[in-house]
C-alpha cells in the first residue's frame, strides 16, 4: 500500500458560499461518515483541517494575507489514505461530499519521500 494525500478545495472566503449552522451539521456528518468508512478499510492514515487565517510567502522575502482574496478556492483540509494504486485512491476521493458543491475540487496525489528521518 502506498499513501496519497487528498486535499480539498471549496471556497472558504465568499460570504453568500457559506452554509447555515444546520447545513455545516450536516455536510460534517457526510464528511466524518465518508471518513469513518475509509478508516473501517483500515486505509485511513490521519488528515487535518485548515483555518482560513493564514500567510503566504514568496520570492523575495514578500509576504501576504492568505489564502488569496482574489481566487474563491482555498484548501479546506486534508486527509491521507492508504491505495494500493491513484486509481484506488481516485475512488476512495470520488466520494468525497466536498464534490456535490458547485466549484469545489479534491486533489489526489502520492506522497514521495524526499526527507530521510
Amino acid at each position: 500500500m502506498e499513501e496519497y494525500i487528498v486535499i480539498m478545495r471549496l471556497d472558504l472566503l465568499t460570504k453568500e458560499a457559506q452554509p447555515s449552522p444546520e447545513q455545516m451539521e450536516g455536510y460534517m456528518k457526510q464528511y466524518h461518515d465518508w471518513v469513518g468508512g475509509i478508516a473501517a478499510q483500515n486505509k485511513f492514515s490521519g488528515g487535518k483541517g485548515l483555518a482560513v487565517e493564514g500567510k503566504v510567502l514568496k520570492f523575495n522575502d514578500m509576504i501576504t494575507d492568505g489564502p488569496f482574496v482574489e481566487i474563491k478556492e482555498s484548501v479546506a483540509g486534508f486527509i491521507i489514505i492508504k491505495a494500493a494504486s491513484l486509481d484506488e485512491a481516485v475512488e476512495m476521493a470520488q466520494k468525497c461530499p466536498i464534490l456535490k458543491g458547485e466549484g469545489n475540487s479534491v486533489e489526489v496525489r502520492k506522497i514521495v519521500s524526499v526527507h530521510e528521518s
